[in-house]
Formats: C-alpha cells, sequence, structure tokens
C-alpha cells in the first residue's frame, strides 16, 4: 500500500461554495498515527447515460469537492456496461467497474429517481460487485455516500433504496444524504451547480464521507472480522486436516 503522507488539498474551482466556511479536512483529529497516508480514495458511480445527466453532473461536482477535501477520485462510466449475468464475469466493463470498486477506501453513488426508484442504469453497476472477489471485498468495511437528483419535488426513494444495498453490500453508510429537486433548475448551461440549499448538502455529504472515510478505511479489516466466518474458516481447516491424516 502506497504510504506517501497525504496530498494538500487540491485547488478545484467552486464558484457556488463559501471559500471562508469550506475548512480543510484535520485528519488527525480522526485517524490514529497508524492510519494509512495517502489520500483517501472514492469512487463516484452515477445512474444515467444521458449526454446531460444530472446524476453526473451531481457526481462530478461531489468529486471537485472531495478533491478539495484531500481525496483521490475515480468515475466510472457505466456506457457499455452489460446487464447483470448477461456477459461473462471477464467482460472488460466489469472488470474495469471491479477494479475500481477494489481500489476504493469509499463510494459515492448518485441516481436519479425514475418510477419511485433508483435507475436500473445505478442498480446493474450495484449487482456486479460481488461481496468477495478472489478473498478481497471490494465493499465490505468501504464508506459510501448517497446523492438522488429528481425531476419533480424533492423525494428520497431512490436514497432509501441506495441505503438498503449499501448496508446489504455491508458499506458504512455516512448518515448524511442529499436529494436534488428539480435538478433541471440546479445546473447552469457549462453544468455546474448553482449555490443553494441542495449545493450546501452536497458539501455537508463530501465532507462527511471524507470524516468516515478517516476513521474507517485503516480499521475495516478489523470491523469486518466476524464470528460466523472464524467458525466456518475453522471447520473447514479442520475438515482438511482430517483428510490429510486419513
Amino acid at each position: 500500500m502506497d504510504e506517501r503522507p497525504a496530498a494538500p488539498p487540491a485547488e478545484e474551482d467552486l464558484p457556488a461554495a463559501d471559500p471562508a466556511q469550506l475548512h480543510a479536512i484535520d485528519a488527525s483529529k480522526l485517524a490514529g498515527t497508524d492510519a494509512p497516508q495517502h489520500p483517501p480514495r472514492i469512487l463516484l458511480l452515477y445512474g444515467s447515460l444521458r449526454a446531460r445527466s444530472y446524476s453526473r453532473l451531481a457526481a462530478e461536482e461531489a468529486g471537485r469537492l472531495l478533491r478539495r477535501f484531500g481525496c483521490e477520485t475515480r468515475f466510472f462510466d457505466p456506457h457499455g456496461l452489460p446487464l447483470p449475468d448477461g456477459a461473462p464475469a471477464d467482460h472488460p466493463k466489469v472488470a474495469e467497474l471491479r477494479d475500481l470498486a477494489t481500489w476504493a477506501e469509499g463510494m459515492v453513488w448518485s441516481s436519479p429517481e425514475r418510477h419511485g426508484a433508483m435507475t436500473a442504469v445505478m442498480k446493474a453497476q450495484i449487482d456486479w460487485l460481488p461481496l468477495a472477489l478472489g478473498g478481497i471485498r471490494p465493499t465490505q468495511g468501504k464508506t459510501l455516500a448517497l446523492i438522488e437528483v429528481s425531476g419533480g419535488s424533492q423525494s428520497f426513494n431512490a436514497l432509501n433504496q441506495m441505503r438498503v444495498l449499501g448496508r446489504w453490500m455491508r458499506m458504512v453508510t455516512i448518515p448524511n444524504q442529499s436529494s436534488v429537486a428539480k435538478a433541471f433548475n440546479e445546473f447552469d448551461e457549462a453544468g455546474r451547480m448553482r449555490r443553494s440549499s441542495y449545493y450546501a448538502r452536497i458539501v455537508d455529504v463530501c465532507e462527511e464521507l471524507v470524516k468516515f472515510t478517516h476513521l474507517v478505511r485503516g480499521r475495516s479489516a478489523y470491523l469486518t472480522d466476524r464470528y460466523s466466518e472464524r467458525v466456518e474458516s475453522a471447520e473447514a481447516l479442520a475438515r482438511r486436516v482430517s483428510q490429510d491424516a486419513s
């Protein structure tokens, strides 16, 4: 693991933010001296293939903020991702998504609401992520933040669904979340989010995600060490020893 000192906050163009209130994250208050020192690694997923996708634009705003808070960010482009079970696991887009999930220490899921739910594009990405992959856990013990964009009034349906999935994927889903109503009014022609209470909540979410990631990432192996799995491993070892001795 790369243990370089954490990089200084990136200089990001954040015209909708109040610089005086955009405080740097003090990792020394959150993690011990033995914690990883590299910038927190955050993967951002979005749930729309539209050319002007508001879930992507919201994720991009989150990415700018996360870099400002000292993170390294990567995005997954869902174009070309097959439906779950519609292609082998070594499909290039599936392999790319799984590699990114393994790389990440935290994630942001940003989905539109469609028919009162998250989109199929968002769900397909999550469904391609296994709980375990060759002894590696791509999601377990990692942090997660949630964003929803809606075409109408404010809703929390997609957020509630994603929160259930985050728990199912055994992720540390942060308490804060963001729901952007009438998203078409919240972004300018260049695709940048306007200053508003919705933008402020996305800042809150990103700030909280970084703090929780500093708290969790150096301890995720211990946090996901479970009694049931230890019993199962011990029983498997006992069977193998018994077979070797016979």
